[in-house]
């Protein structure tokens, strides 16, 4: 009982702190220079981060940042909660680009909120010109300087489960000879899908070496992606 009244607690402070910044991105986002959009994006994951730090006793520990390179890469993380779209917002270089069902868009204040930071807005029905879309866009953000950062699961997945890796990011990476940074973690043994509640703990996050893409095949990449994320995950706690 007292997890779901702190979770519901939380649910307040980020249903306010969407709001608070959607106003001034919605009416001001497009005017707004990059390096401003990023500090804005990180300071809203940081705020939230501190929420579930102090209302619901949700903590992190991150290993591997020293890993992260000085230039921008393709990020392909685990998808396990709505942790991660929150949190690597904060811990990730400002400089971002995100791959989502365009859905997210047309959600009022959340969807305002995103619209400045031009995300690859998929429709995940449209087969080949989704994934058109995201050769196209995404060669384009990594040539301007960003991360651009996919689940390759495509959903979230419930700790102890497996979904296919889809290999859209393989792909761009096979085109684009930019390396990937693979992310391992286990949100959702605290903040589980489908469910309001945040149980106190701490959250394991492991950036993995920047895995080289120039010259391989993307069956190859996602494999060894694959292989990174799905192995360093089973050495973390799955239990609270």
């Amino acid at each position: 009982m007292f997890v779901a009244v702190r979770s519901i607690l939380y649910l307040i402070f980020l249903a306010l702190t969407v709001i608070a910044y959607s106003i001034p991105l919605g009416l001001f986002g497009w005017l707004m220079p990059t390096p401003l959009l990023g500090r804005l994006g990180q300071s809203w994951a940081q705020a939230n981060l501190w929420g579930q730090r102090r209302i619901c006793g949700l903590d992190y520990r991150t290993q591997g940042l020293e890993r992260l390179p000085e230039r921008n890469c393709i990020v392909l993380a685990k998808h396990q909660s709505a942790w991660e779209t929150i949190a690597l917002r904060g811990i990730l270089p400002p400089q971002q680009t995100w791959v989502l069902k365009r859905e997210l868009l047309w959600i009022p204040f959340f969807g305002w909120a995103l619209a400045p930071y031009r995300p690859i807005a998929i429709d995940r029905g449209a087969g080949r010109a989704a994934l058109r879309q995201l050769m196209e866009r995404g060669a384009h953000w990594l040539a301007k300087g960003r991360w651009v950062i996919l689940f390759p699961e495509g959903t979230r997945v419930a700790p102890g489960e497996r979904h296919r890796y889809g290999s859209g990011g393989a792909m761009l990476a096979e085109r684009t000879g930019v390396p990937i940074v693979p992310i391992a973690h286990n949100a959702g043994v605290f903040w589980p899908r489908r469910s309001i509640n945040k149980h106190p703990g701490t959250i394991d996050v492991v950036i993995g070496e920047p895995i080289a893409t120039a010259g391989r095949s993307a069956q190859e990449i996602n494999q060894e992606v694959e292989a990174w994320i799905e192995g360093t995950l089973a050495t973390l706690p799955q239990q609270r």
